[in-house]
């Protein structure tokens, strides 16, 4: 499910759970656990992790253990008086002033809905465009044999002429066919051996060494690193070249954004010094670390 999609799932499932019965979750003995309980967790989540709990149902249901066993620590905790302590009581007040003066700070240095403007951001991107190079980039394939730690020179020699046999077939054969069949890194070896685009500096110095001297749809040799032999596919490369404004018109947006927010903050804190101003005991602050 996509993101937007994903949200509006969440939000329409929480708008109508007014008019729905209220479902179990789980049962912890005769504690049930409703979908109410849930929900709230669920909302507050980034978007990334909620992209992952969708992808993953092992991953939710697991997020969702640790909530429940959570509530149930918490009970218990709460049972023993244990929030009733003068420590936990400091800490408990000293997170709740935190919680509530950062969300009244965030409150009032909102970034105005149409910030950054489109001038703006072509603005930052003429002044930056020389730095916004995009580096060199291959789109490689990989056949990858194992070299178990600790192996003598006859093994290593036979895992050696393993590689190269297996390369001199993929330079004339199915490359992808090979690497389903012979790769032991199982999870490239699905995809035919792709490893996607990789920045140059990105790639092993063995294996980047080789390249350079490597066209589109090239093989190369066998490649010894530290873990075993590679045989490397290069099936596209991409020169360097400057990204265009689209490319990176959502990270500038973001970084204006952030950097709006950030002034808006300090200016509003600066603000505040002002008419609060603060006398500081600065030998008497000095001591309170000390042993």
């Amino acid at each position: 499910m996509s993101r937007p999609l994903l949200i509006s799932a969440i939000l329409l499932s929480i708008s109508l759970s007014s008019l729905m019965a209220d479902e179990t979750i789980a049962r912890v003995g005769e504690s049930e656990i409703k979908k109410s309980d849930i929900l709230p967790f669920l909302v507050g989540i980034s978007e990334a992790d909620r992209d992952v709990l969708t992808k993953n149902p092992a991953a939710l249901s697991q997020a969702v253990r640790r909530l429940i066993l959570q509530k149930i620590l918490f009970k218990e905790a709460t049972s023993a008086g244990w929030d009733k302590s003068p420590e936990m009581t400091q800490q408990i007040e000293r997170v709740r002033q935190s919680a509530i003066a950062e969300s009244y700070l965030d409150s009032i240095s909102k970034v105005p809905a149409g910030y950054p403007t489109d001038a703006d951001v072509k603005a930052v991107y003429e002044a930056r465009k020389a730095q916004m190079l995009i580096p060199k980039q291959y789109r490689l394939a990989q056949i990858f044999l194992a070299l178990p730690a600790g192996s003598d020179k006859k093994s290593e020699a036979t895992i050696k002429a393993r590689a190269d046999e297996i390369a001199k077939a993929a330079k004339t054969g199915d490359f992808a066919a090979i690497a389903r069949e012979k790769s032991e890194e199982r999870v490239s070896a699905a995809r035919g051996g792709e490893l996607g685009f990789l920045a140059e500096a990105n790639v092993q110095p063995e294996i980047a060494s080789k390249l350079s001297s490597l066209g589109k749809g090239a093989v190369s040799d066998s490649i010894r690193l530290k873990d075993g032999f590679y045989v490397v596919k290069v099936l596209e490369i991409k020169e360097p070249a400057t990204a265009t404004l689209e490319e990176v018109r959502p990270q500038i947006e973001q970084a204006l954004r952030n950097e709006r927010l950030r002034q808006n903050r300090e200016t509003y804190l600066g603000k505040l010094q002002q008419q609060n101003p603060i006398a500081l005991d600065e030998l008497t602050l000095g001591k309170l670390l000390l042993p």
